[in-house]
């Protein structure tokens, strides 16, 4: 094998990303402007990708991204990972990420979130490597149509694991956690390096009786998620109007984000569990600054627990508590057979 060269791709190079992402999904990625090759450049010109890529003999086979919303952020999206069939079973992947970290880290960034397929435990083994860590579980998040050359064959969703590498010390910022997810986010954030510390809510904290929603949704996963960038008393039922709505649109998933850093979030979110909402884990939403609590709901019978791999003894304790939480806000748990895993 010849020795790879990892460095980062300039915007002038982005039409050979685009033919990555072609080469290992085909039309099934859901990040749809990575099939764009002037966006591609774009994103890169202005600093909100930054794309390390993996050559050998001159050609790309392998690829990690970090995305941003503004080239002033300091928390980054990895993302877009891409391992040509020929480069397989040489570690490149955590190669290149290594590499895309010491970038991020060089820009001060504090630290990185990713997602990384469930399906087979490769990519998450790569992120427990670099040190990154579990933050929670995505069940059911990735649709049965995503195809590529390492899980073929799929008919059921996949789940997603969410991975968060600390770069650098960050100022705390205050977390209102509801009492009945305390521990479990506690823990979270203690192994994660979470740049939050748990805070108690005020008596004097005034909810407001209303709360403010956001619903935004992804046609290709066919997945929703409802932000309450200002949860109130009327949060249980609001939350339930729009899972039903979203359900009966015929969404296979509604993922629930709650702000962190808003006092409101610590009073009004215990009782979700009774509009069907359960535990996924915390995780940055990009229309909310800082962390937020997300919690999640999936439709019956569109995936399979046996097909969830974990790399970690943290992750199997995680995804114990999502599972044992899912359970609790009423759902049925299909424990099923697996699908079958590569070799």
């Amino acid at each position: 094998m010849p020795e790879p060269v990892i460095r980062l791709l300039g915007a002038h190079e982005a039409g050979r990303l685009v033919e990555a992402i072609r080469a290992v999904y085909g039309a099934t990625y859901d990040v749809v402007w990575l099939y764009d090759e002037s966006e591609v450049a774009s994103r890169i010109s202005r600093g909100v990708l930054l794309s390390a890529i993996a050559e050998m003999d001159g050609e790309l086979v392998c690829h990690s991204g970090l995305t941003l919303h503004s080239p002033a952020d300091r928390v980054g999206h990895a993302g877009q990972a891409v391992t040509l069939p020929a480069a397989r079973g040489h570690h490149l992947f955590t190669a290149t990420k290594r590499f895309l970290a010491r970038e991020a880290a060089g820009r001060r960034l504090f630290g990185m979130y990713s997602e990384a397929t469930a399906a087979h435990p490769y990519s998450q083994r790569a992120n427990v490597e670099l040190g990154a860590h579990e933050s929670g579980f995505l069940l059911g998040y990735i649709p049965a149509s995503v195809e590529n050359s390492v899980s073929p064959g799929r008919n059921r969703r996949q789940s997603a694991a969410l991975f968060y590498l600390a770069l650098e010390r960050a100022p705390g910022r205050q977390a209102y956690v509801p009492a009945c997810y305390r521990e479990v986010v506690l823990e979270t954030i203690a192994v994660c390096e979470l740049h939050a510390r748990m805070a108690d809510v005020s008596r004097r904290t005034r909810v407001p009786r209303r709360s403010t929603l956001h619903t935004s949704v992804n046609a290709v996963t066919n997945v929703a998620v409802v932000t309450a960038t200002e949860p109130g008393t009327d949060l249980s039922e609001a939350v339930s109007d729009a899972r039903g709505r979203l359900f009966g649109h015929g969404y296979d998933a509604v993922y629930v984000d709650l702000p962190l850093e808003v006092p409101s979030t610590g009073l009004v979110a215990d009782p979700l569990h009774r509009v069907g909402m359960s535990y996924s884990g915390v995780f940055p939403n990009p229309k909310w600054h800082g962390d937020v609590l997300r919690l999640q709901s999936v439709r019956s019978g569109t995936f399979c627990l046996a097909d969830v791999a974990v790399a970690s003894d943290h992750g199997r304790r995680l995804l114990g508590y999502v599972v044992d939480d899912l359970g609790r806000s009423g759902h049925e748990v299909d424990q099923g057979e697996a699908a079958p895993r590569p070799a």
